[in-house]
């Protein structure tokens, strides 16, 4: 397995949770312990369990953590949602998230792919 810092996959979710971060800074304080959490840790699982596989070294495991990634992304895209409706984020500010996080997800669609071939 590759070192995890090389997978585009792992760089491009690791700008993605520097982004939520300061995204999430102007949400209300009150969600602090709510949503500000949960789609702090949902964004954060993805680039640490792509890391984490990579300490494994065995396909099946590299697998595992991958569509736990993936699961985290649907999480995030879910809370952005939830972000926008609340109007706790912009359209703008949800359109470049959602982008991003969509297109994590489709890397690592095609990352699990390649590997069950």
């Amino acid at each position: 397995m590759a070192n995890f810092k090389k997978l585009l996959v792992w760089q491009k979710s690791i700008d993605f949770v520097t982004e939520i971060y300061k995204t999430t800074e102007a949400f209300p304080r009150d969600e602090i312990y709510g949503l500000i959490s949960q789609i702090r840790r949902a964004a954060i699982s993805i680039p640490s369990n792509i890391a984490e596989e990579n300490s494994r070294r065995s396909k099946p495991d590299y697998l595992q953590f991958l569509k736990i990634s993936r699961g985290s992304c649907a999480e995030v895209e879910t809370q952005l949602i939830i972000s926008k409706n609340l109007n706790f984020l912009s359209e703008d500010e949800y359109l470049k998230l959602n982008q991003g996080i969509i297109e994590i997800s489709k890397m690592l669609n095609g990352l699990i792919n390649s590997l069950q071939q």
